[in-house]
């Protein structure tokens, strides 16, 4: 008597390694050429965050603007950590209160 054995062969494996293959070849360069979009949207969400915070503290310090996000820290009103954008920027705050990111020399 013959057995019937069922299973993939060869052949289909290697074609659905080559079906997945060529998808990841087509998707990973498209996803890391999006990364810098994502970086500036994260920048710009995190600084209408800070710009919040700013308006935050001049409501309860009257209508005193800080002057350095050290001053946000210091009142706890921003931790530590959070003093750059998630691309590496440095943020920095003018005198009418506007947040931005300072140019890199």
């Amino acid at each position: 008597m013959l057995k019937n054995e069922k299973g993939f062969t060869m052949i289909e494996m290697m074609i659905v390694l080559l079906v997945i293959s060529v998808l990841l070849f087509v998707t990973i360069p498209n996803v890391t050429s999006q990364s810098n979009k994502i970086n500036s949207k994260g920048c710009e969400a995190f600084i209408n965050m800070v710009e919040g915070q700013v308006e935050a503290y001049k409501m309860d310090n009257g209508s005193a603007v800080p002057v350095t996000m050290a001053l946000l820290v210091s009142d706890e009103y921003i931790s530590a950590e959070h003093q750059t954008c998630p691309n590496g920027q440095s943020l920095t705050i003018d005198a009418e209160g506007n947040v931005d990111v300072v140019a890199a020399e």
